[in-house]
This record gives C-alpha cells, structure tokens and sequence, in this order.
C-alpha cells in the first residue's frame, strides 16, 4: 500500500513543480494529483504540455518521491451532451499525462446530477463505451468516489455501477470523509468491494445526521444540500477503528496497488503541521490494524 499526501492546500503558496519538494519534506513518498489550474483543472481541459509534463515528473525524481495517483473531476456523466462530449475529450488527454508520468492509477467523481441520475447514467456509460478501451489498453486503473451531489452517492449503487462496467480496470474509492453520505455502513461498502477498493481518502468529517439532523441548519429548510467537511483524524465523528479494520479485513493494507491518501482541506493555516500529523496517525492506525 502507498501512502499519498494530496497537496491541495498547498496549492496557493506553492507552483506547481514545487509540489514534490513540498511533499518530501513533509516526509511522504507518494503525491495524489489532483485538480490543478496549471495541471488538470476542475470541469476544464488539461493545461499541461509535454514539456511541463517532463518537468513534473523530473522534479518528482529529483525530490525523491512518486505520484501514486492522478485525480481529474470532469462532467463525462453530465446530462448535457455537449459537455459530455467535451468531458470525454478532457480525459483522453488527462490519461495520456497520466501514462506518460509513469502513473498506473487515475481516480475520480461519478460526477453527473442526482436530480437527472438516469439520464446522468446514460450519459456515463455512453462516455465508458468510449474511454474503457483506452483505459484498458494503457493499462490503468480508474478509480470511482461516489462524491456527495454525484448522480450516485451510496456506497453500494457505486459498486453495482462499477461492476456493470464488467472491467478489471475499474474499481472503488471509498471517502472517509463522505460516509454520513453514502446510506451504507462502511465495513458493509468494504466487504462489498472487496478487491475493487484500491484507493482511500482519509479526512474526518462530523456526522450530519446526529442531533435529529439538526446538527447544521439550513434556511430555508429543505434545501438539496450535501454538508461534510475534510478535516484531520479525530476532529469528527467517523469510526476510525471501523474503517482501518476494515481495510485490513478486505486485505487493502497489504496489496501493492492500493493509495492510501491523506485529504485534509479545512487546515490551510497550519497545513504541514496537520499533514505530518495525519501520515504519523495513519502509520499508526495501519500497525494497530494490522496486529
């Protein structure tokens, strides 16, 4: 198992190309990519040439350190055929950079509108058709998050939707951060996925469901909100005993193709201080489990 620090916070202090120093020093060996204005931005086609592809991946060799992952968000389950379309284009680029960084793991939203979730899964698998034989020739694995405001969002609806794909190349990822969202339990999503969970984000979140579902209001009541937070291990209500077990019992701790992403957004102002507390808490986390 790799264990990745996704540089999101450090996006506006740092370039892009300092990010893999930035990841060494924090002491992590593996970086998450994701959505970034000068890289693969949200919703947008990919802004990195050849060159600055090369230059990426040079100064991840000389920080001495990998990228596990590749993360874009683009809309190829959107309703909207034009964007769609578009979407599809995004990601046959957004794989070539994958590939060519030497990168084997790509993983992302179902994206789509769960107000339009059939057309939405129209829409997703006609955009499959296209990119899963390319996926599969590469030789990549794309990964799914059944991301709050996604045209699926529970854990189970995500694994039968990956597994109608009928592809190898395909699998799961599971959000600690969205298990108030997703209606099943998560040992029940892990032991479900089995083998199609290769890839994990570990942030804390608060349950939003608790006090009677009055712990956050909105007004007017009744809004199609979706709340949840990325916040550092212990500072919300997951059951992380639940969940590192659980990633033990499947057998995720000990394969080779499974990341393991530490994704804390809500700490911008001591970031470093956070990050190098969440790699040491998930080392710790892992050992325990692993006992």
């Amino acid at each position: 198992m790799k264990i990745a620090l996704d540089p999101t916070p450090f996006h506006h202090g740092h370039g892009l190309l300092e990010f893999p120093r930035v990841v060494a020093d924090l002491g992590y060996k593996y970086m998450q990519m994701t959505p970034h204005a000068d890289f693969i931005p949200f919703f947008n086609h990919p802004k990195a040439d050849d060159e600055l592809v090369g230059k990426l991946k040079a100064a991840c060799k000389d920080a001495g350190i990998e990228i596990a992952s590749v993360l874009p968000v683009l809309r190829w389950s959107g309703p909207d055929e034009d964007a769609r379309e578009a979407a599809v284009r995004y990601w046959k680029r957004a794989i070539q950079i994958t590939v060519d960084l030497g990168v084997s793991t790509m993983n992302t939203e179902f994206s789509g509108r769960p107000e339009k979730a059939e057309e939405s899964e129209r829409a997703f698998y006609r955009s499959m058709e296209e990119l899963l034989p390319i996926i599969e020739r590469e030789g990549i694995d794309v990964l799914i998050d059944p991301h709050p405001d996604d045209f699926v969002e529970e854990g189970l609806a995500a694994i039968r939707m990956i597994r109608g794909l009928n592809s190898k190349n395909v699998g799961l990822v599971y959000v600690a951060s969205h298990s108030f969202h997703m209606k099943n339990e998560p040992l029940e999503i892990m032991r479900a996925a089995g083998d199609k969970l290769r890839l994990v984000h570990v942030a804390d979140t608060m349950n939003h469901h608790a006090s009677h579902g009055l712990r956050y209001i909105t007004n007017p009541p009744g809004n199609p909100v979706r709340v949840h937070q990325h916040l550092k291990i212990g500072d919300g209500d997951v059951n992380w005993d639940e969940f590192f077990g659980g990633l033990k019992e499947i057998g995720f701790l000990d394969r080779e193709d499974t990341v393991m992403v530490s994704s804390v957004f809500a700490e911008d102002d001591n970031a470093a201080e956070v990050s190098r507390y969440q790699l040491e808490t998930m080392m710790q986390r892992v050992e325990k489990a692993s006992l």
